[in-house]
């Protein structure tokens, strides 16, 4: 399954796009709403973030567009890299949130 995801399919974008309009044009608001550069936080520091998320949702097509836009915008192996190991972090810490909640549940299910 090594072609499961490949870079040709966003190729399918604008067919995609055109088959829901509506959907389309609000998630491409909303993105560049995103990925504006006039916002209070600069370019490289929005890629950084967005590199995070694309981990954490390990969207392949997000990881390498913002990959792609943060060396544009500067940023540098190393801060690629502390990126992934927060993400990393964040999305372990999730889990352990979810394991105070699950304990919880178990507790709530009179299992205890």
């Amino acid at each position: 399954m090594s072609d499961y995801q490949n870079r040709d399919d966003l190729g399918l974008a604008r067919e995609l796009i055109a088959l829901a309009p509506t959907e389309a044009k609000a998630f491409l608001g909303m993105k560049a709403a995103a990925e504006r550069s006039d916002g209070v936080i600069p370019d490289k520091y929005r890629e950084l973030i967005s590199i995070a998320v694309a981990l954490a949702t390990q969207c392949a097509y997000c990881i390498d567009a913002h990959t792609k836009n943060a060396v544009q915008a500067g940023a540098t192996r190393e801060e690629i890299a502390e990126t992934a190991f927060i993400a990393a972090a964040l999305k372990a810490g999730a889990a352990v949130g979810h394991g105070l909640l699950a304990l919880r549940l178990f507790d709530e299910a009179g299992a205890r």
